[in-house]
């Protein structure tokens, strides 16, 4: 049975056999197929790991972090672009390479999953741009929670200039509010960092700027201010509605008296008028709860309407910055005042070779940067240097005060003086400062923290009296006044160097008398140096003995007074301070008048003689020059700034390196 079996199946298979063979060739061809196949897929695979073992060797930049970061992070770099002046075939190999390594990587990716073996990250980031890496990896330092580095990474993202437009325009969205800060606060930083201030809502044809500033104006309390502010925006808003009213025709509003009024004041220039709003505001943004107000109430936009259209008054724009610092002063309101476009404004202003723009952006950027800032600088102090953030550690603070009728930057200007027309052609002086504290004291000590403060002779420019205005005008108000606002500032915190001009150096002797009362202001005693006098009247002045109209030239009312020749009050005040000098070894240097200045066309005077500019302490020298020019040299190598410079820094004696 098992036999007949054994020879059944073999058969079988023979029956079967013949229509299987048909079956057999194709598998030869099959064959031919398969090393076909095989050997493209082969060279497939040796070219790929020829392109990736090159691209290997190319990149020098470890990525290798790159891939784990991003998962944690919103921002997606566009790939890089290749420059416009590139042929249209080396264009074409660009694009036909970048694509071969996306396929590599694809390719390598799944391998590493079939293969289940780890993914070097460097291979799936061949095609990551250096550059654009370290722009990416440089914005993510920037939210980084350790003080040092996140600053560094901000000095370092405006140091690079070899970036793409478009990777500019996806830096400055993607930067926080406290980088673009920090940013516009960077010396000569690019401007494509920031965006523009964001578009304003449209108006009517027929709005004017004066009905925006006057409705803010009177949609602010009249509450926690005093008689002087009062009285300045009564005031502005009364020539406001009046000039708008007779611009408009408006002309029966006034009455019989209506026409010839408002012929007068067709003859004001909008552009005073709104002055006349900008000074109001100016005051209200000195007080807290007012800044809420204004900012609820649309100002930080309307203040931006302005600025844009009144570009070609510096004037305007200086007090619009100068709301704009004094609002920063209110953290709460940071976030609103970047928002509406400032930091961009900002950055552009404190860039601007004109000082006096730039030291107003650079105190408003400073009340901004909370995170590089402890100090806050109150309205009427400015920074002269340094205007951004620097490396350079700061030892010392000098201080300069201007006289009355005086100011924080013209005061401290070069000598003016006028010239031929062969030196103009030959370009002479074509070197002047308009502030030589700034331009010329800066660059001999880099390590100074130079400040400029500017106290209210009058409260603004429109010759009105404010009733309540005489107060304001002693010594006594002011010192207390300066004081709080230096305090808020630092100063005292660091060696301290004082030069003052005229009736500032009375101010800074009744400051420092002051602080010495005060425990909280001991240290601005103790750090002082130095006290640098120019033509400072210590024992009064023959001026208050001339005609009402001279001295009011000059000085005011309350500061005549205190001025006159041998007064129990300057005599007190001298000797007090001689006392505190002596005691605390300030160094003294004072510089002494010998040409009368001209106060009219036949007018002449000394104002402040060399006996009463003579401290009776320190060093005096005699200098030919008259009052306004005193403070005022004429190069830096006269002998007016080499010593002042020279006293400056024996004052401060190893405190610094100039």
């Amino acid at each position: 049975m098992s036999v007949a079996a054994l020879r059944f199946i073999p058969c079988r298979r023979l029956c079967t056999a013949g229509p299987g063979v048909k079956k057999i060739i194709p598998w030869k061809d099959f064959w031919k197929i398969a090393k076909v196949t095989g050997a493209v897929i082969m060279g497939g695979c040796v070219f790929i790991t020829y392109e990736v073992i090159t691209l290997d060797q190319a990149v020098t930049i470890d990525t290798q972090a790159i891939l784990q970061e991003k998962q944690k992070s919103y921002i997606y770099l566009t790939p890089v672009t290749k420059k416009e002046h590139e042929t249209l075939g080396t264009s074409l190999t660009y694009k036909a390479r970048k694509e071969l390594h996306k396929a590599a990587r694809k390719f390598i990716e799944f391998s590493s999953r079939v293969l289940h073996h780890p993914l070097d990250e460097r291979l799936s980031h061949l095609d990551a741009d250096p550059h654009e890496c370290s722009l990416w990896l440089l914005l993510k330092k920037t939210q980084s929670t350790i003080w040092t580095e996140r600053l560094q990474a901000v000095q370092d993202l405006a140091q690079n200039h070899y970036w793409q437009d478009y990777q500019y325009r996806t830096a400055a969205q993607a930067i926080d509010h406290r980088t673009a800060i920090g940013l516009a606060r960077t010396p000569q930083v690019d401007l494509r960092f920031f965006l523009p201030p964001p578009a304003l809502p449209e108006v009517e044809d027929e709005f004017l700027i004066e009905d925006g500033l006057r409705q803010l104006l009177a949609s602010l309390p009249q509450s926690e201010v005093d008689q002087c502010v009062q009285y300045f925006t009564s005031l502005a808003l009364r020539e406001s509605s009046q000039s708008l009213a007779s611009q408009r025709g408006g002309l029966w509003c006034f009455g019989g008296n209506g026409l010839p009024y408002a012929q007068s004041l067709t003859t004001i220039p909008s552009e005073k008028v709104e002055s006349f709003c900008l000074q109001a505001l100016v005051q209200h943004s000195k007080v807290l709860s007012h800044c809420d107000h204004i900012v609820a109430n649309g100002g930080l936009q309307l203040l931006q309407r302005v600025y844009q259209l009144r570009r070609d008054s510096q004037k305007i724009q200086r007090n619009i910055v100068r709301i704009i610092g004094n609002l920063a002063l209110n953290e709460s309101l940071h976030t609103a005042i970047v928002q509406s476009g400032w930091v961009s404004v900002l950055a552009e202003m404190v860039q601007s070779p004109h000082i006096m723009q730039a030291s107003h952006a650079a105190r408003a950027l400073a009340n901004l940067d909370r995170d590089a800032e402890v100090q806050k600088y109150q309205d009427g102090v400015y920074i002269l240097n340094p205007h951004c953030r620097t490396n350079q550690p700061i030892k010392a603070d000098v201080l300069f005060v201007h006289g009355l009728l005086g100011a924080a930057f013209k005061t401290w200007r070069q000598k003016d003086c006028e010239l031929t027309e062969d030196e103009e052609s030959a370009g002479v002086q074509e070197d002047y400062t308009e502030c030589w504290p700034k331009s010329w004291l800066a660059s001999d000590c880099p390590n100074l923290r130079i400040l400029s403060v500017e106290y209210d002779t009058h409260l603004s420019d429109w010759r009105a009296k404010c009733p309540a205005e005489n107060q304001r005008k002693s010594l006594a108000y002011r010192s207390g006044e300066l004081l709080k606002k230096l305090k808020a500032a630092g100063v005292g915190d660091r060696p301290v160097i004082w030069v003052a001009h005229s009736m500032g150096g009375l101010l800074v002797k009744k400051m420092l008398l002051d602080a010495t009362k005060d425990p909280e202001l001991s240290p601005l005693v103790k750090n002082t140096k130095g006290v640098l006098f120019y033509s400072v009247p210590h024992y009064g002045t023959f001026m208050a003995e001339y005609s009402v109209n001279v001295r009011y030239l000059l000085f005011p009312s309350i500061e005549v007074k205190e001025l006159c020749r041998d007064s129990p009050a300057l005599r007190d005040l001298n000797e007090n301070f001689i006392s505190i000098a002596k005691d605390q070894e300030f160094k003294v240097l004072s510089f002494a008048e010998t040409q009368p200045t001209s106060i009219g066309p036949m007018i002449k005077i000394l104002v402040v003689p060399g006996q009463s500019a003579d401290l009776g302490f320190g060093d005096l020298i005699e200098v030919n020059v008259d009052h306004l020019n005193i403070c005022k040299p004429e190069k830096k190598d006269t002998l007016l700034y080499k010593r002042s410079l020279q006293f400056i820094r024996d004052a401060l004696g190893e405190q610094i390196l100039c």
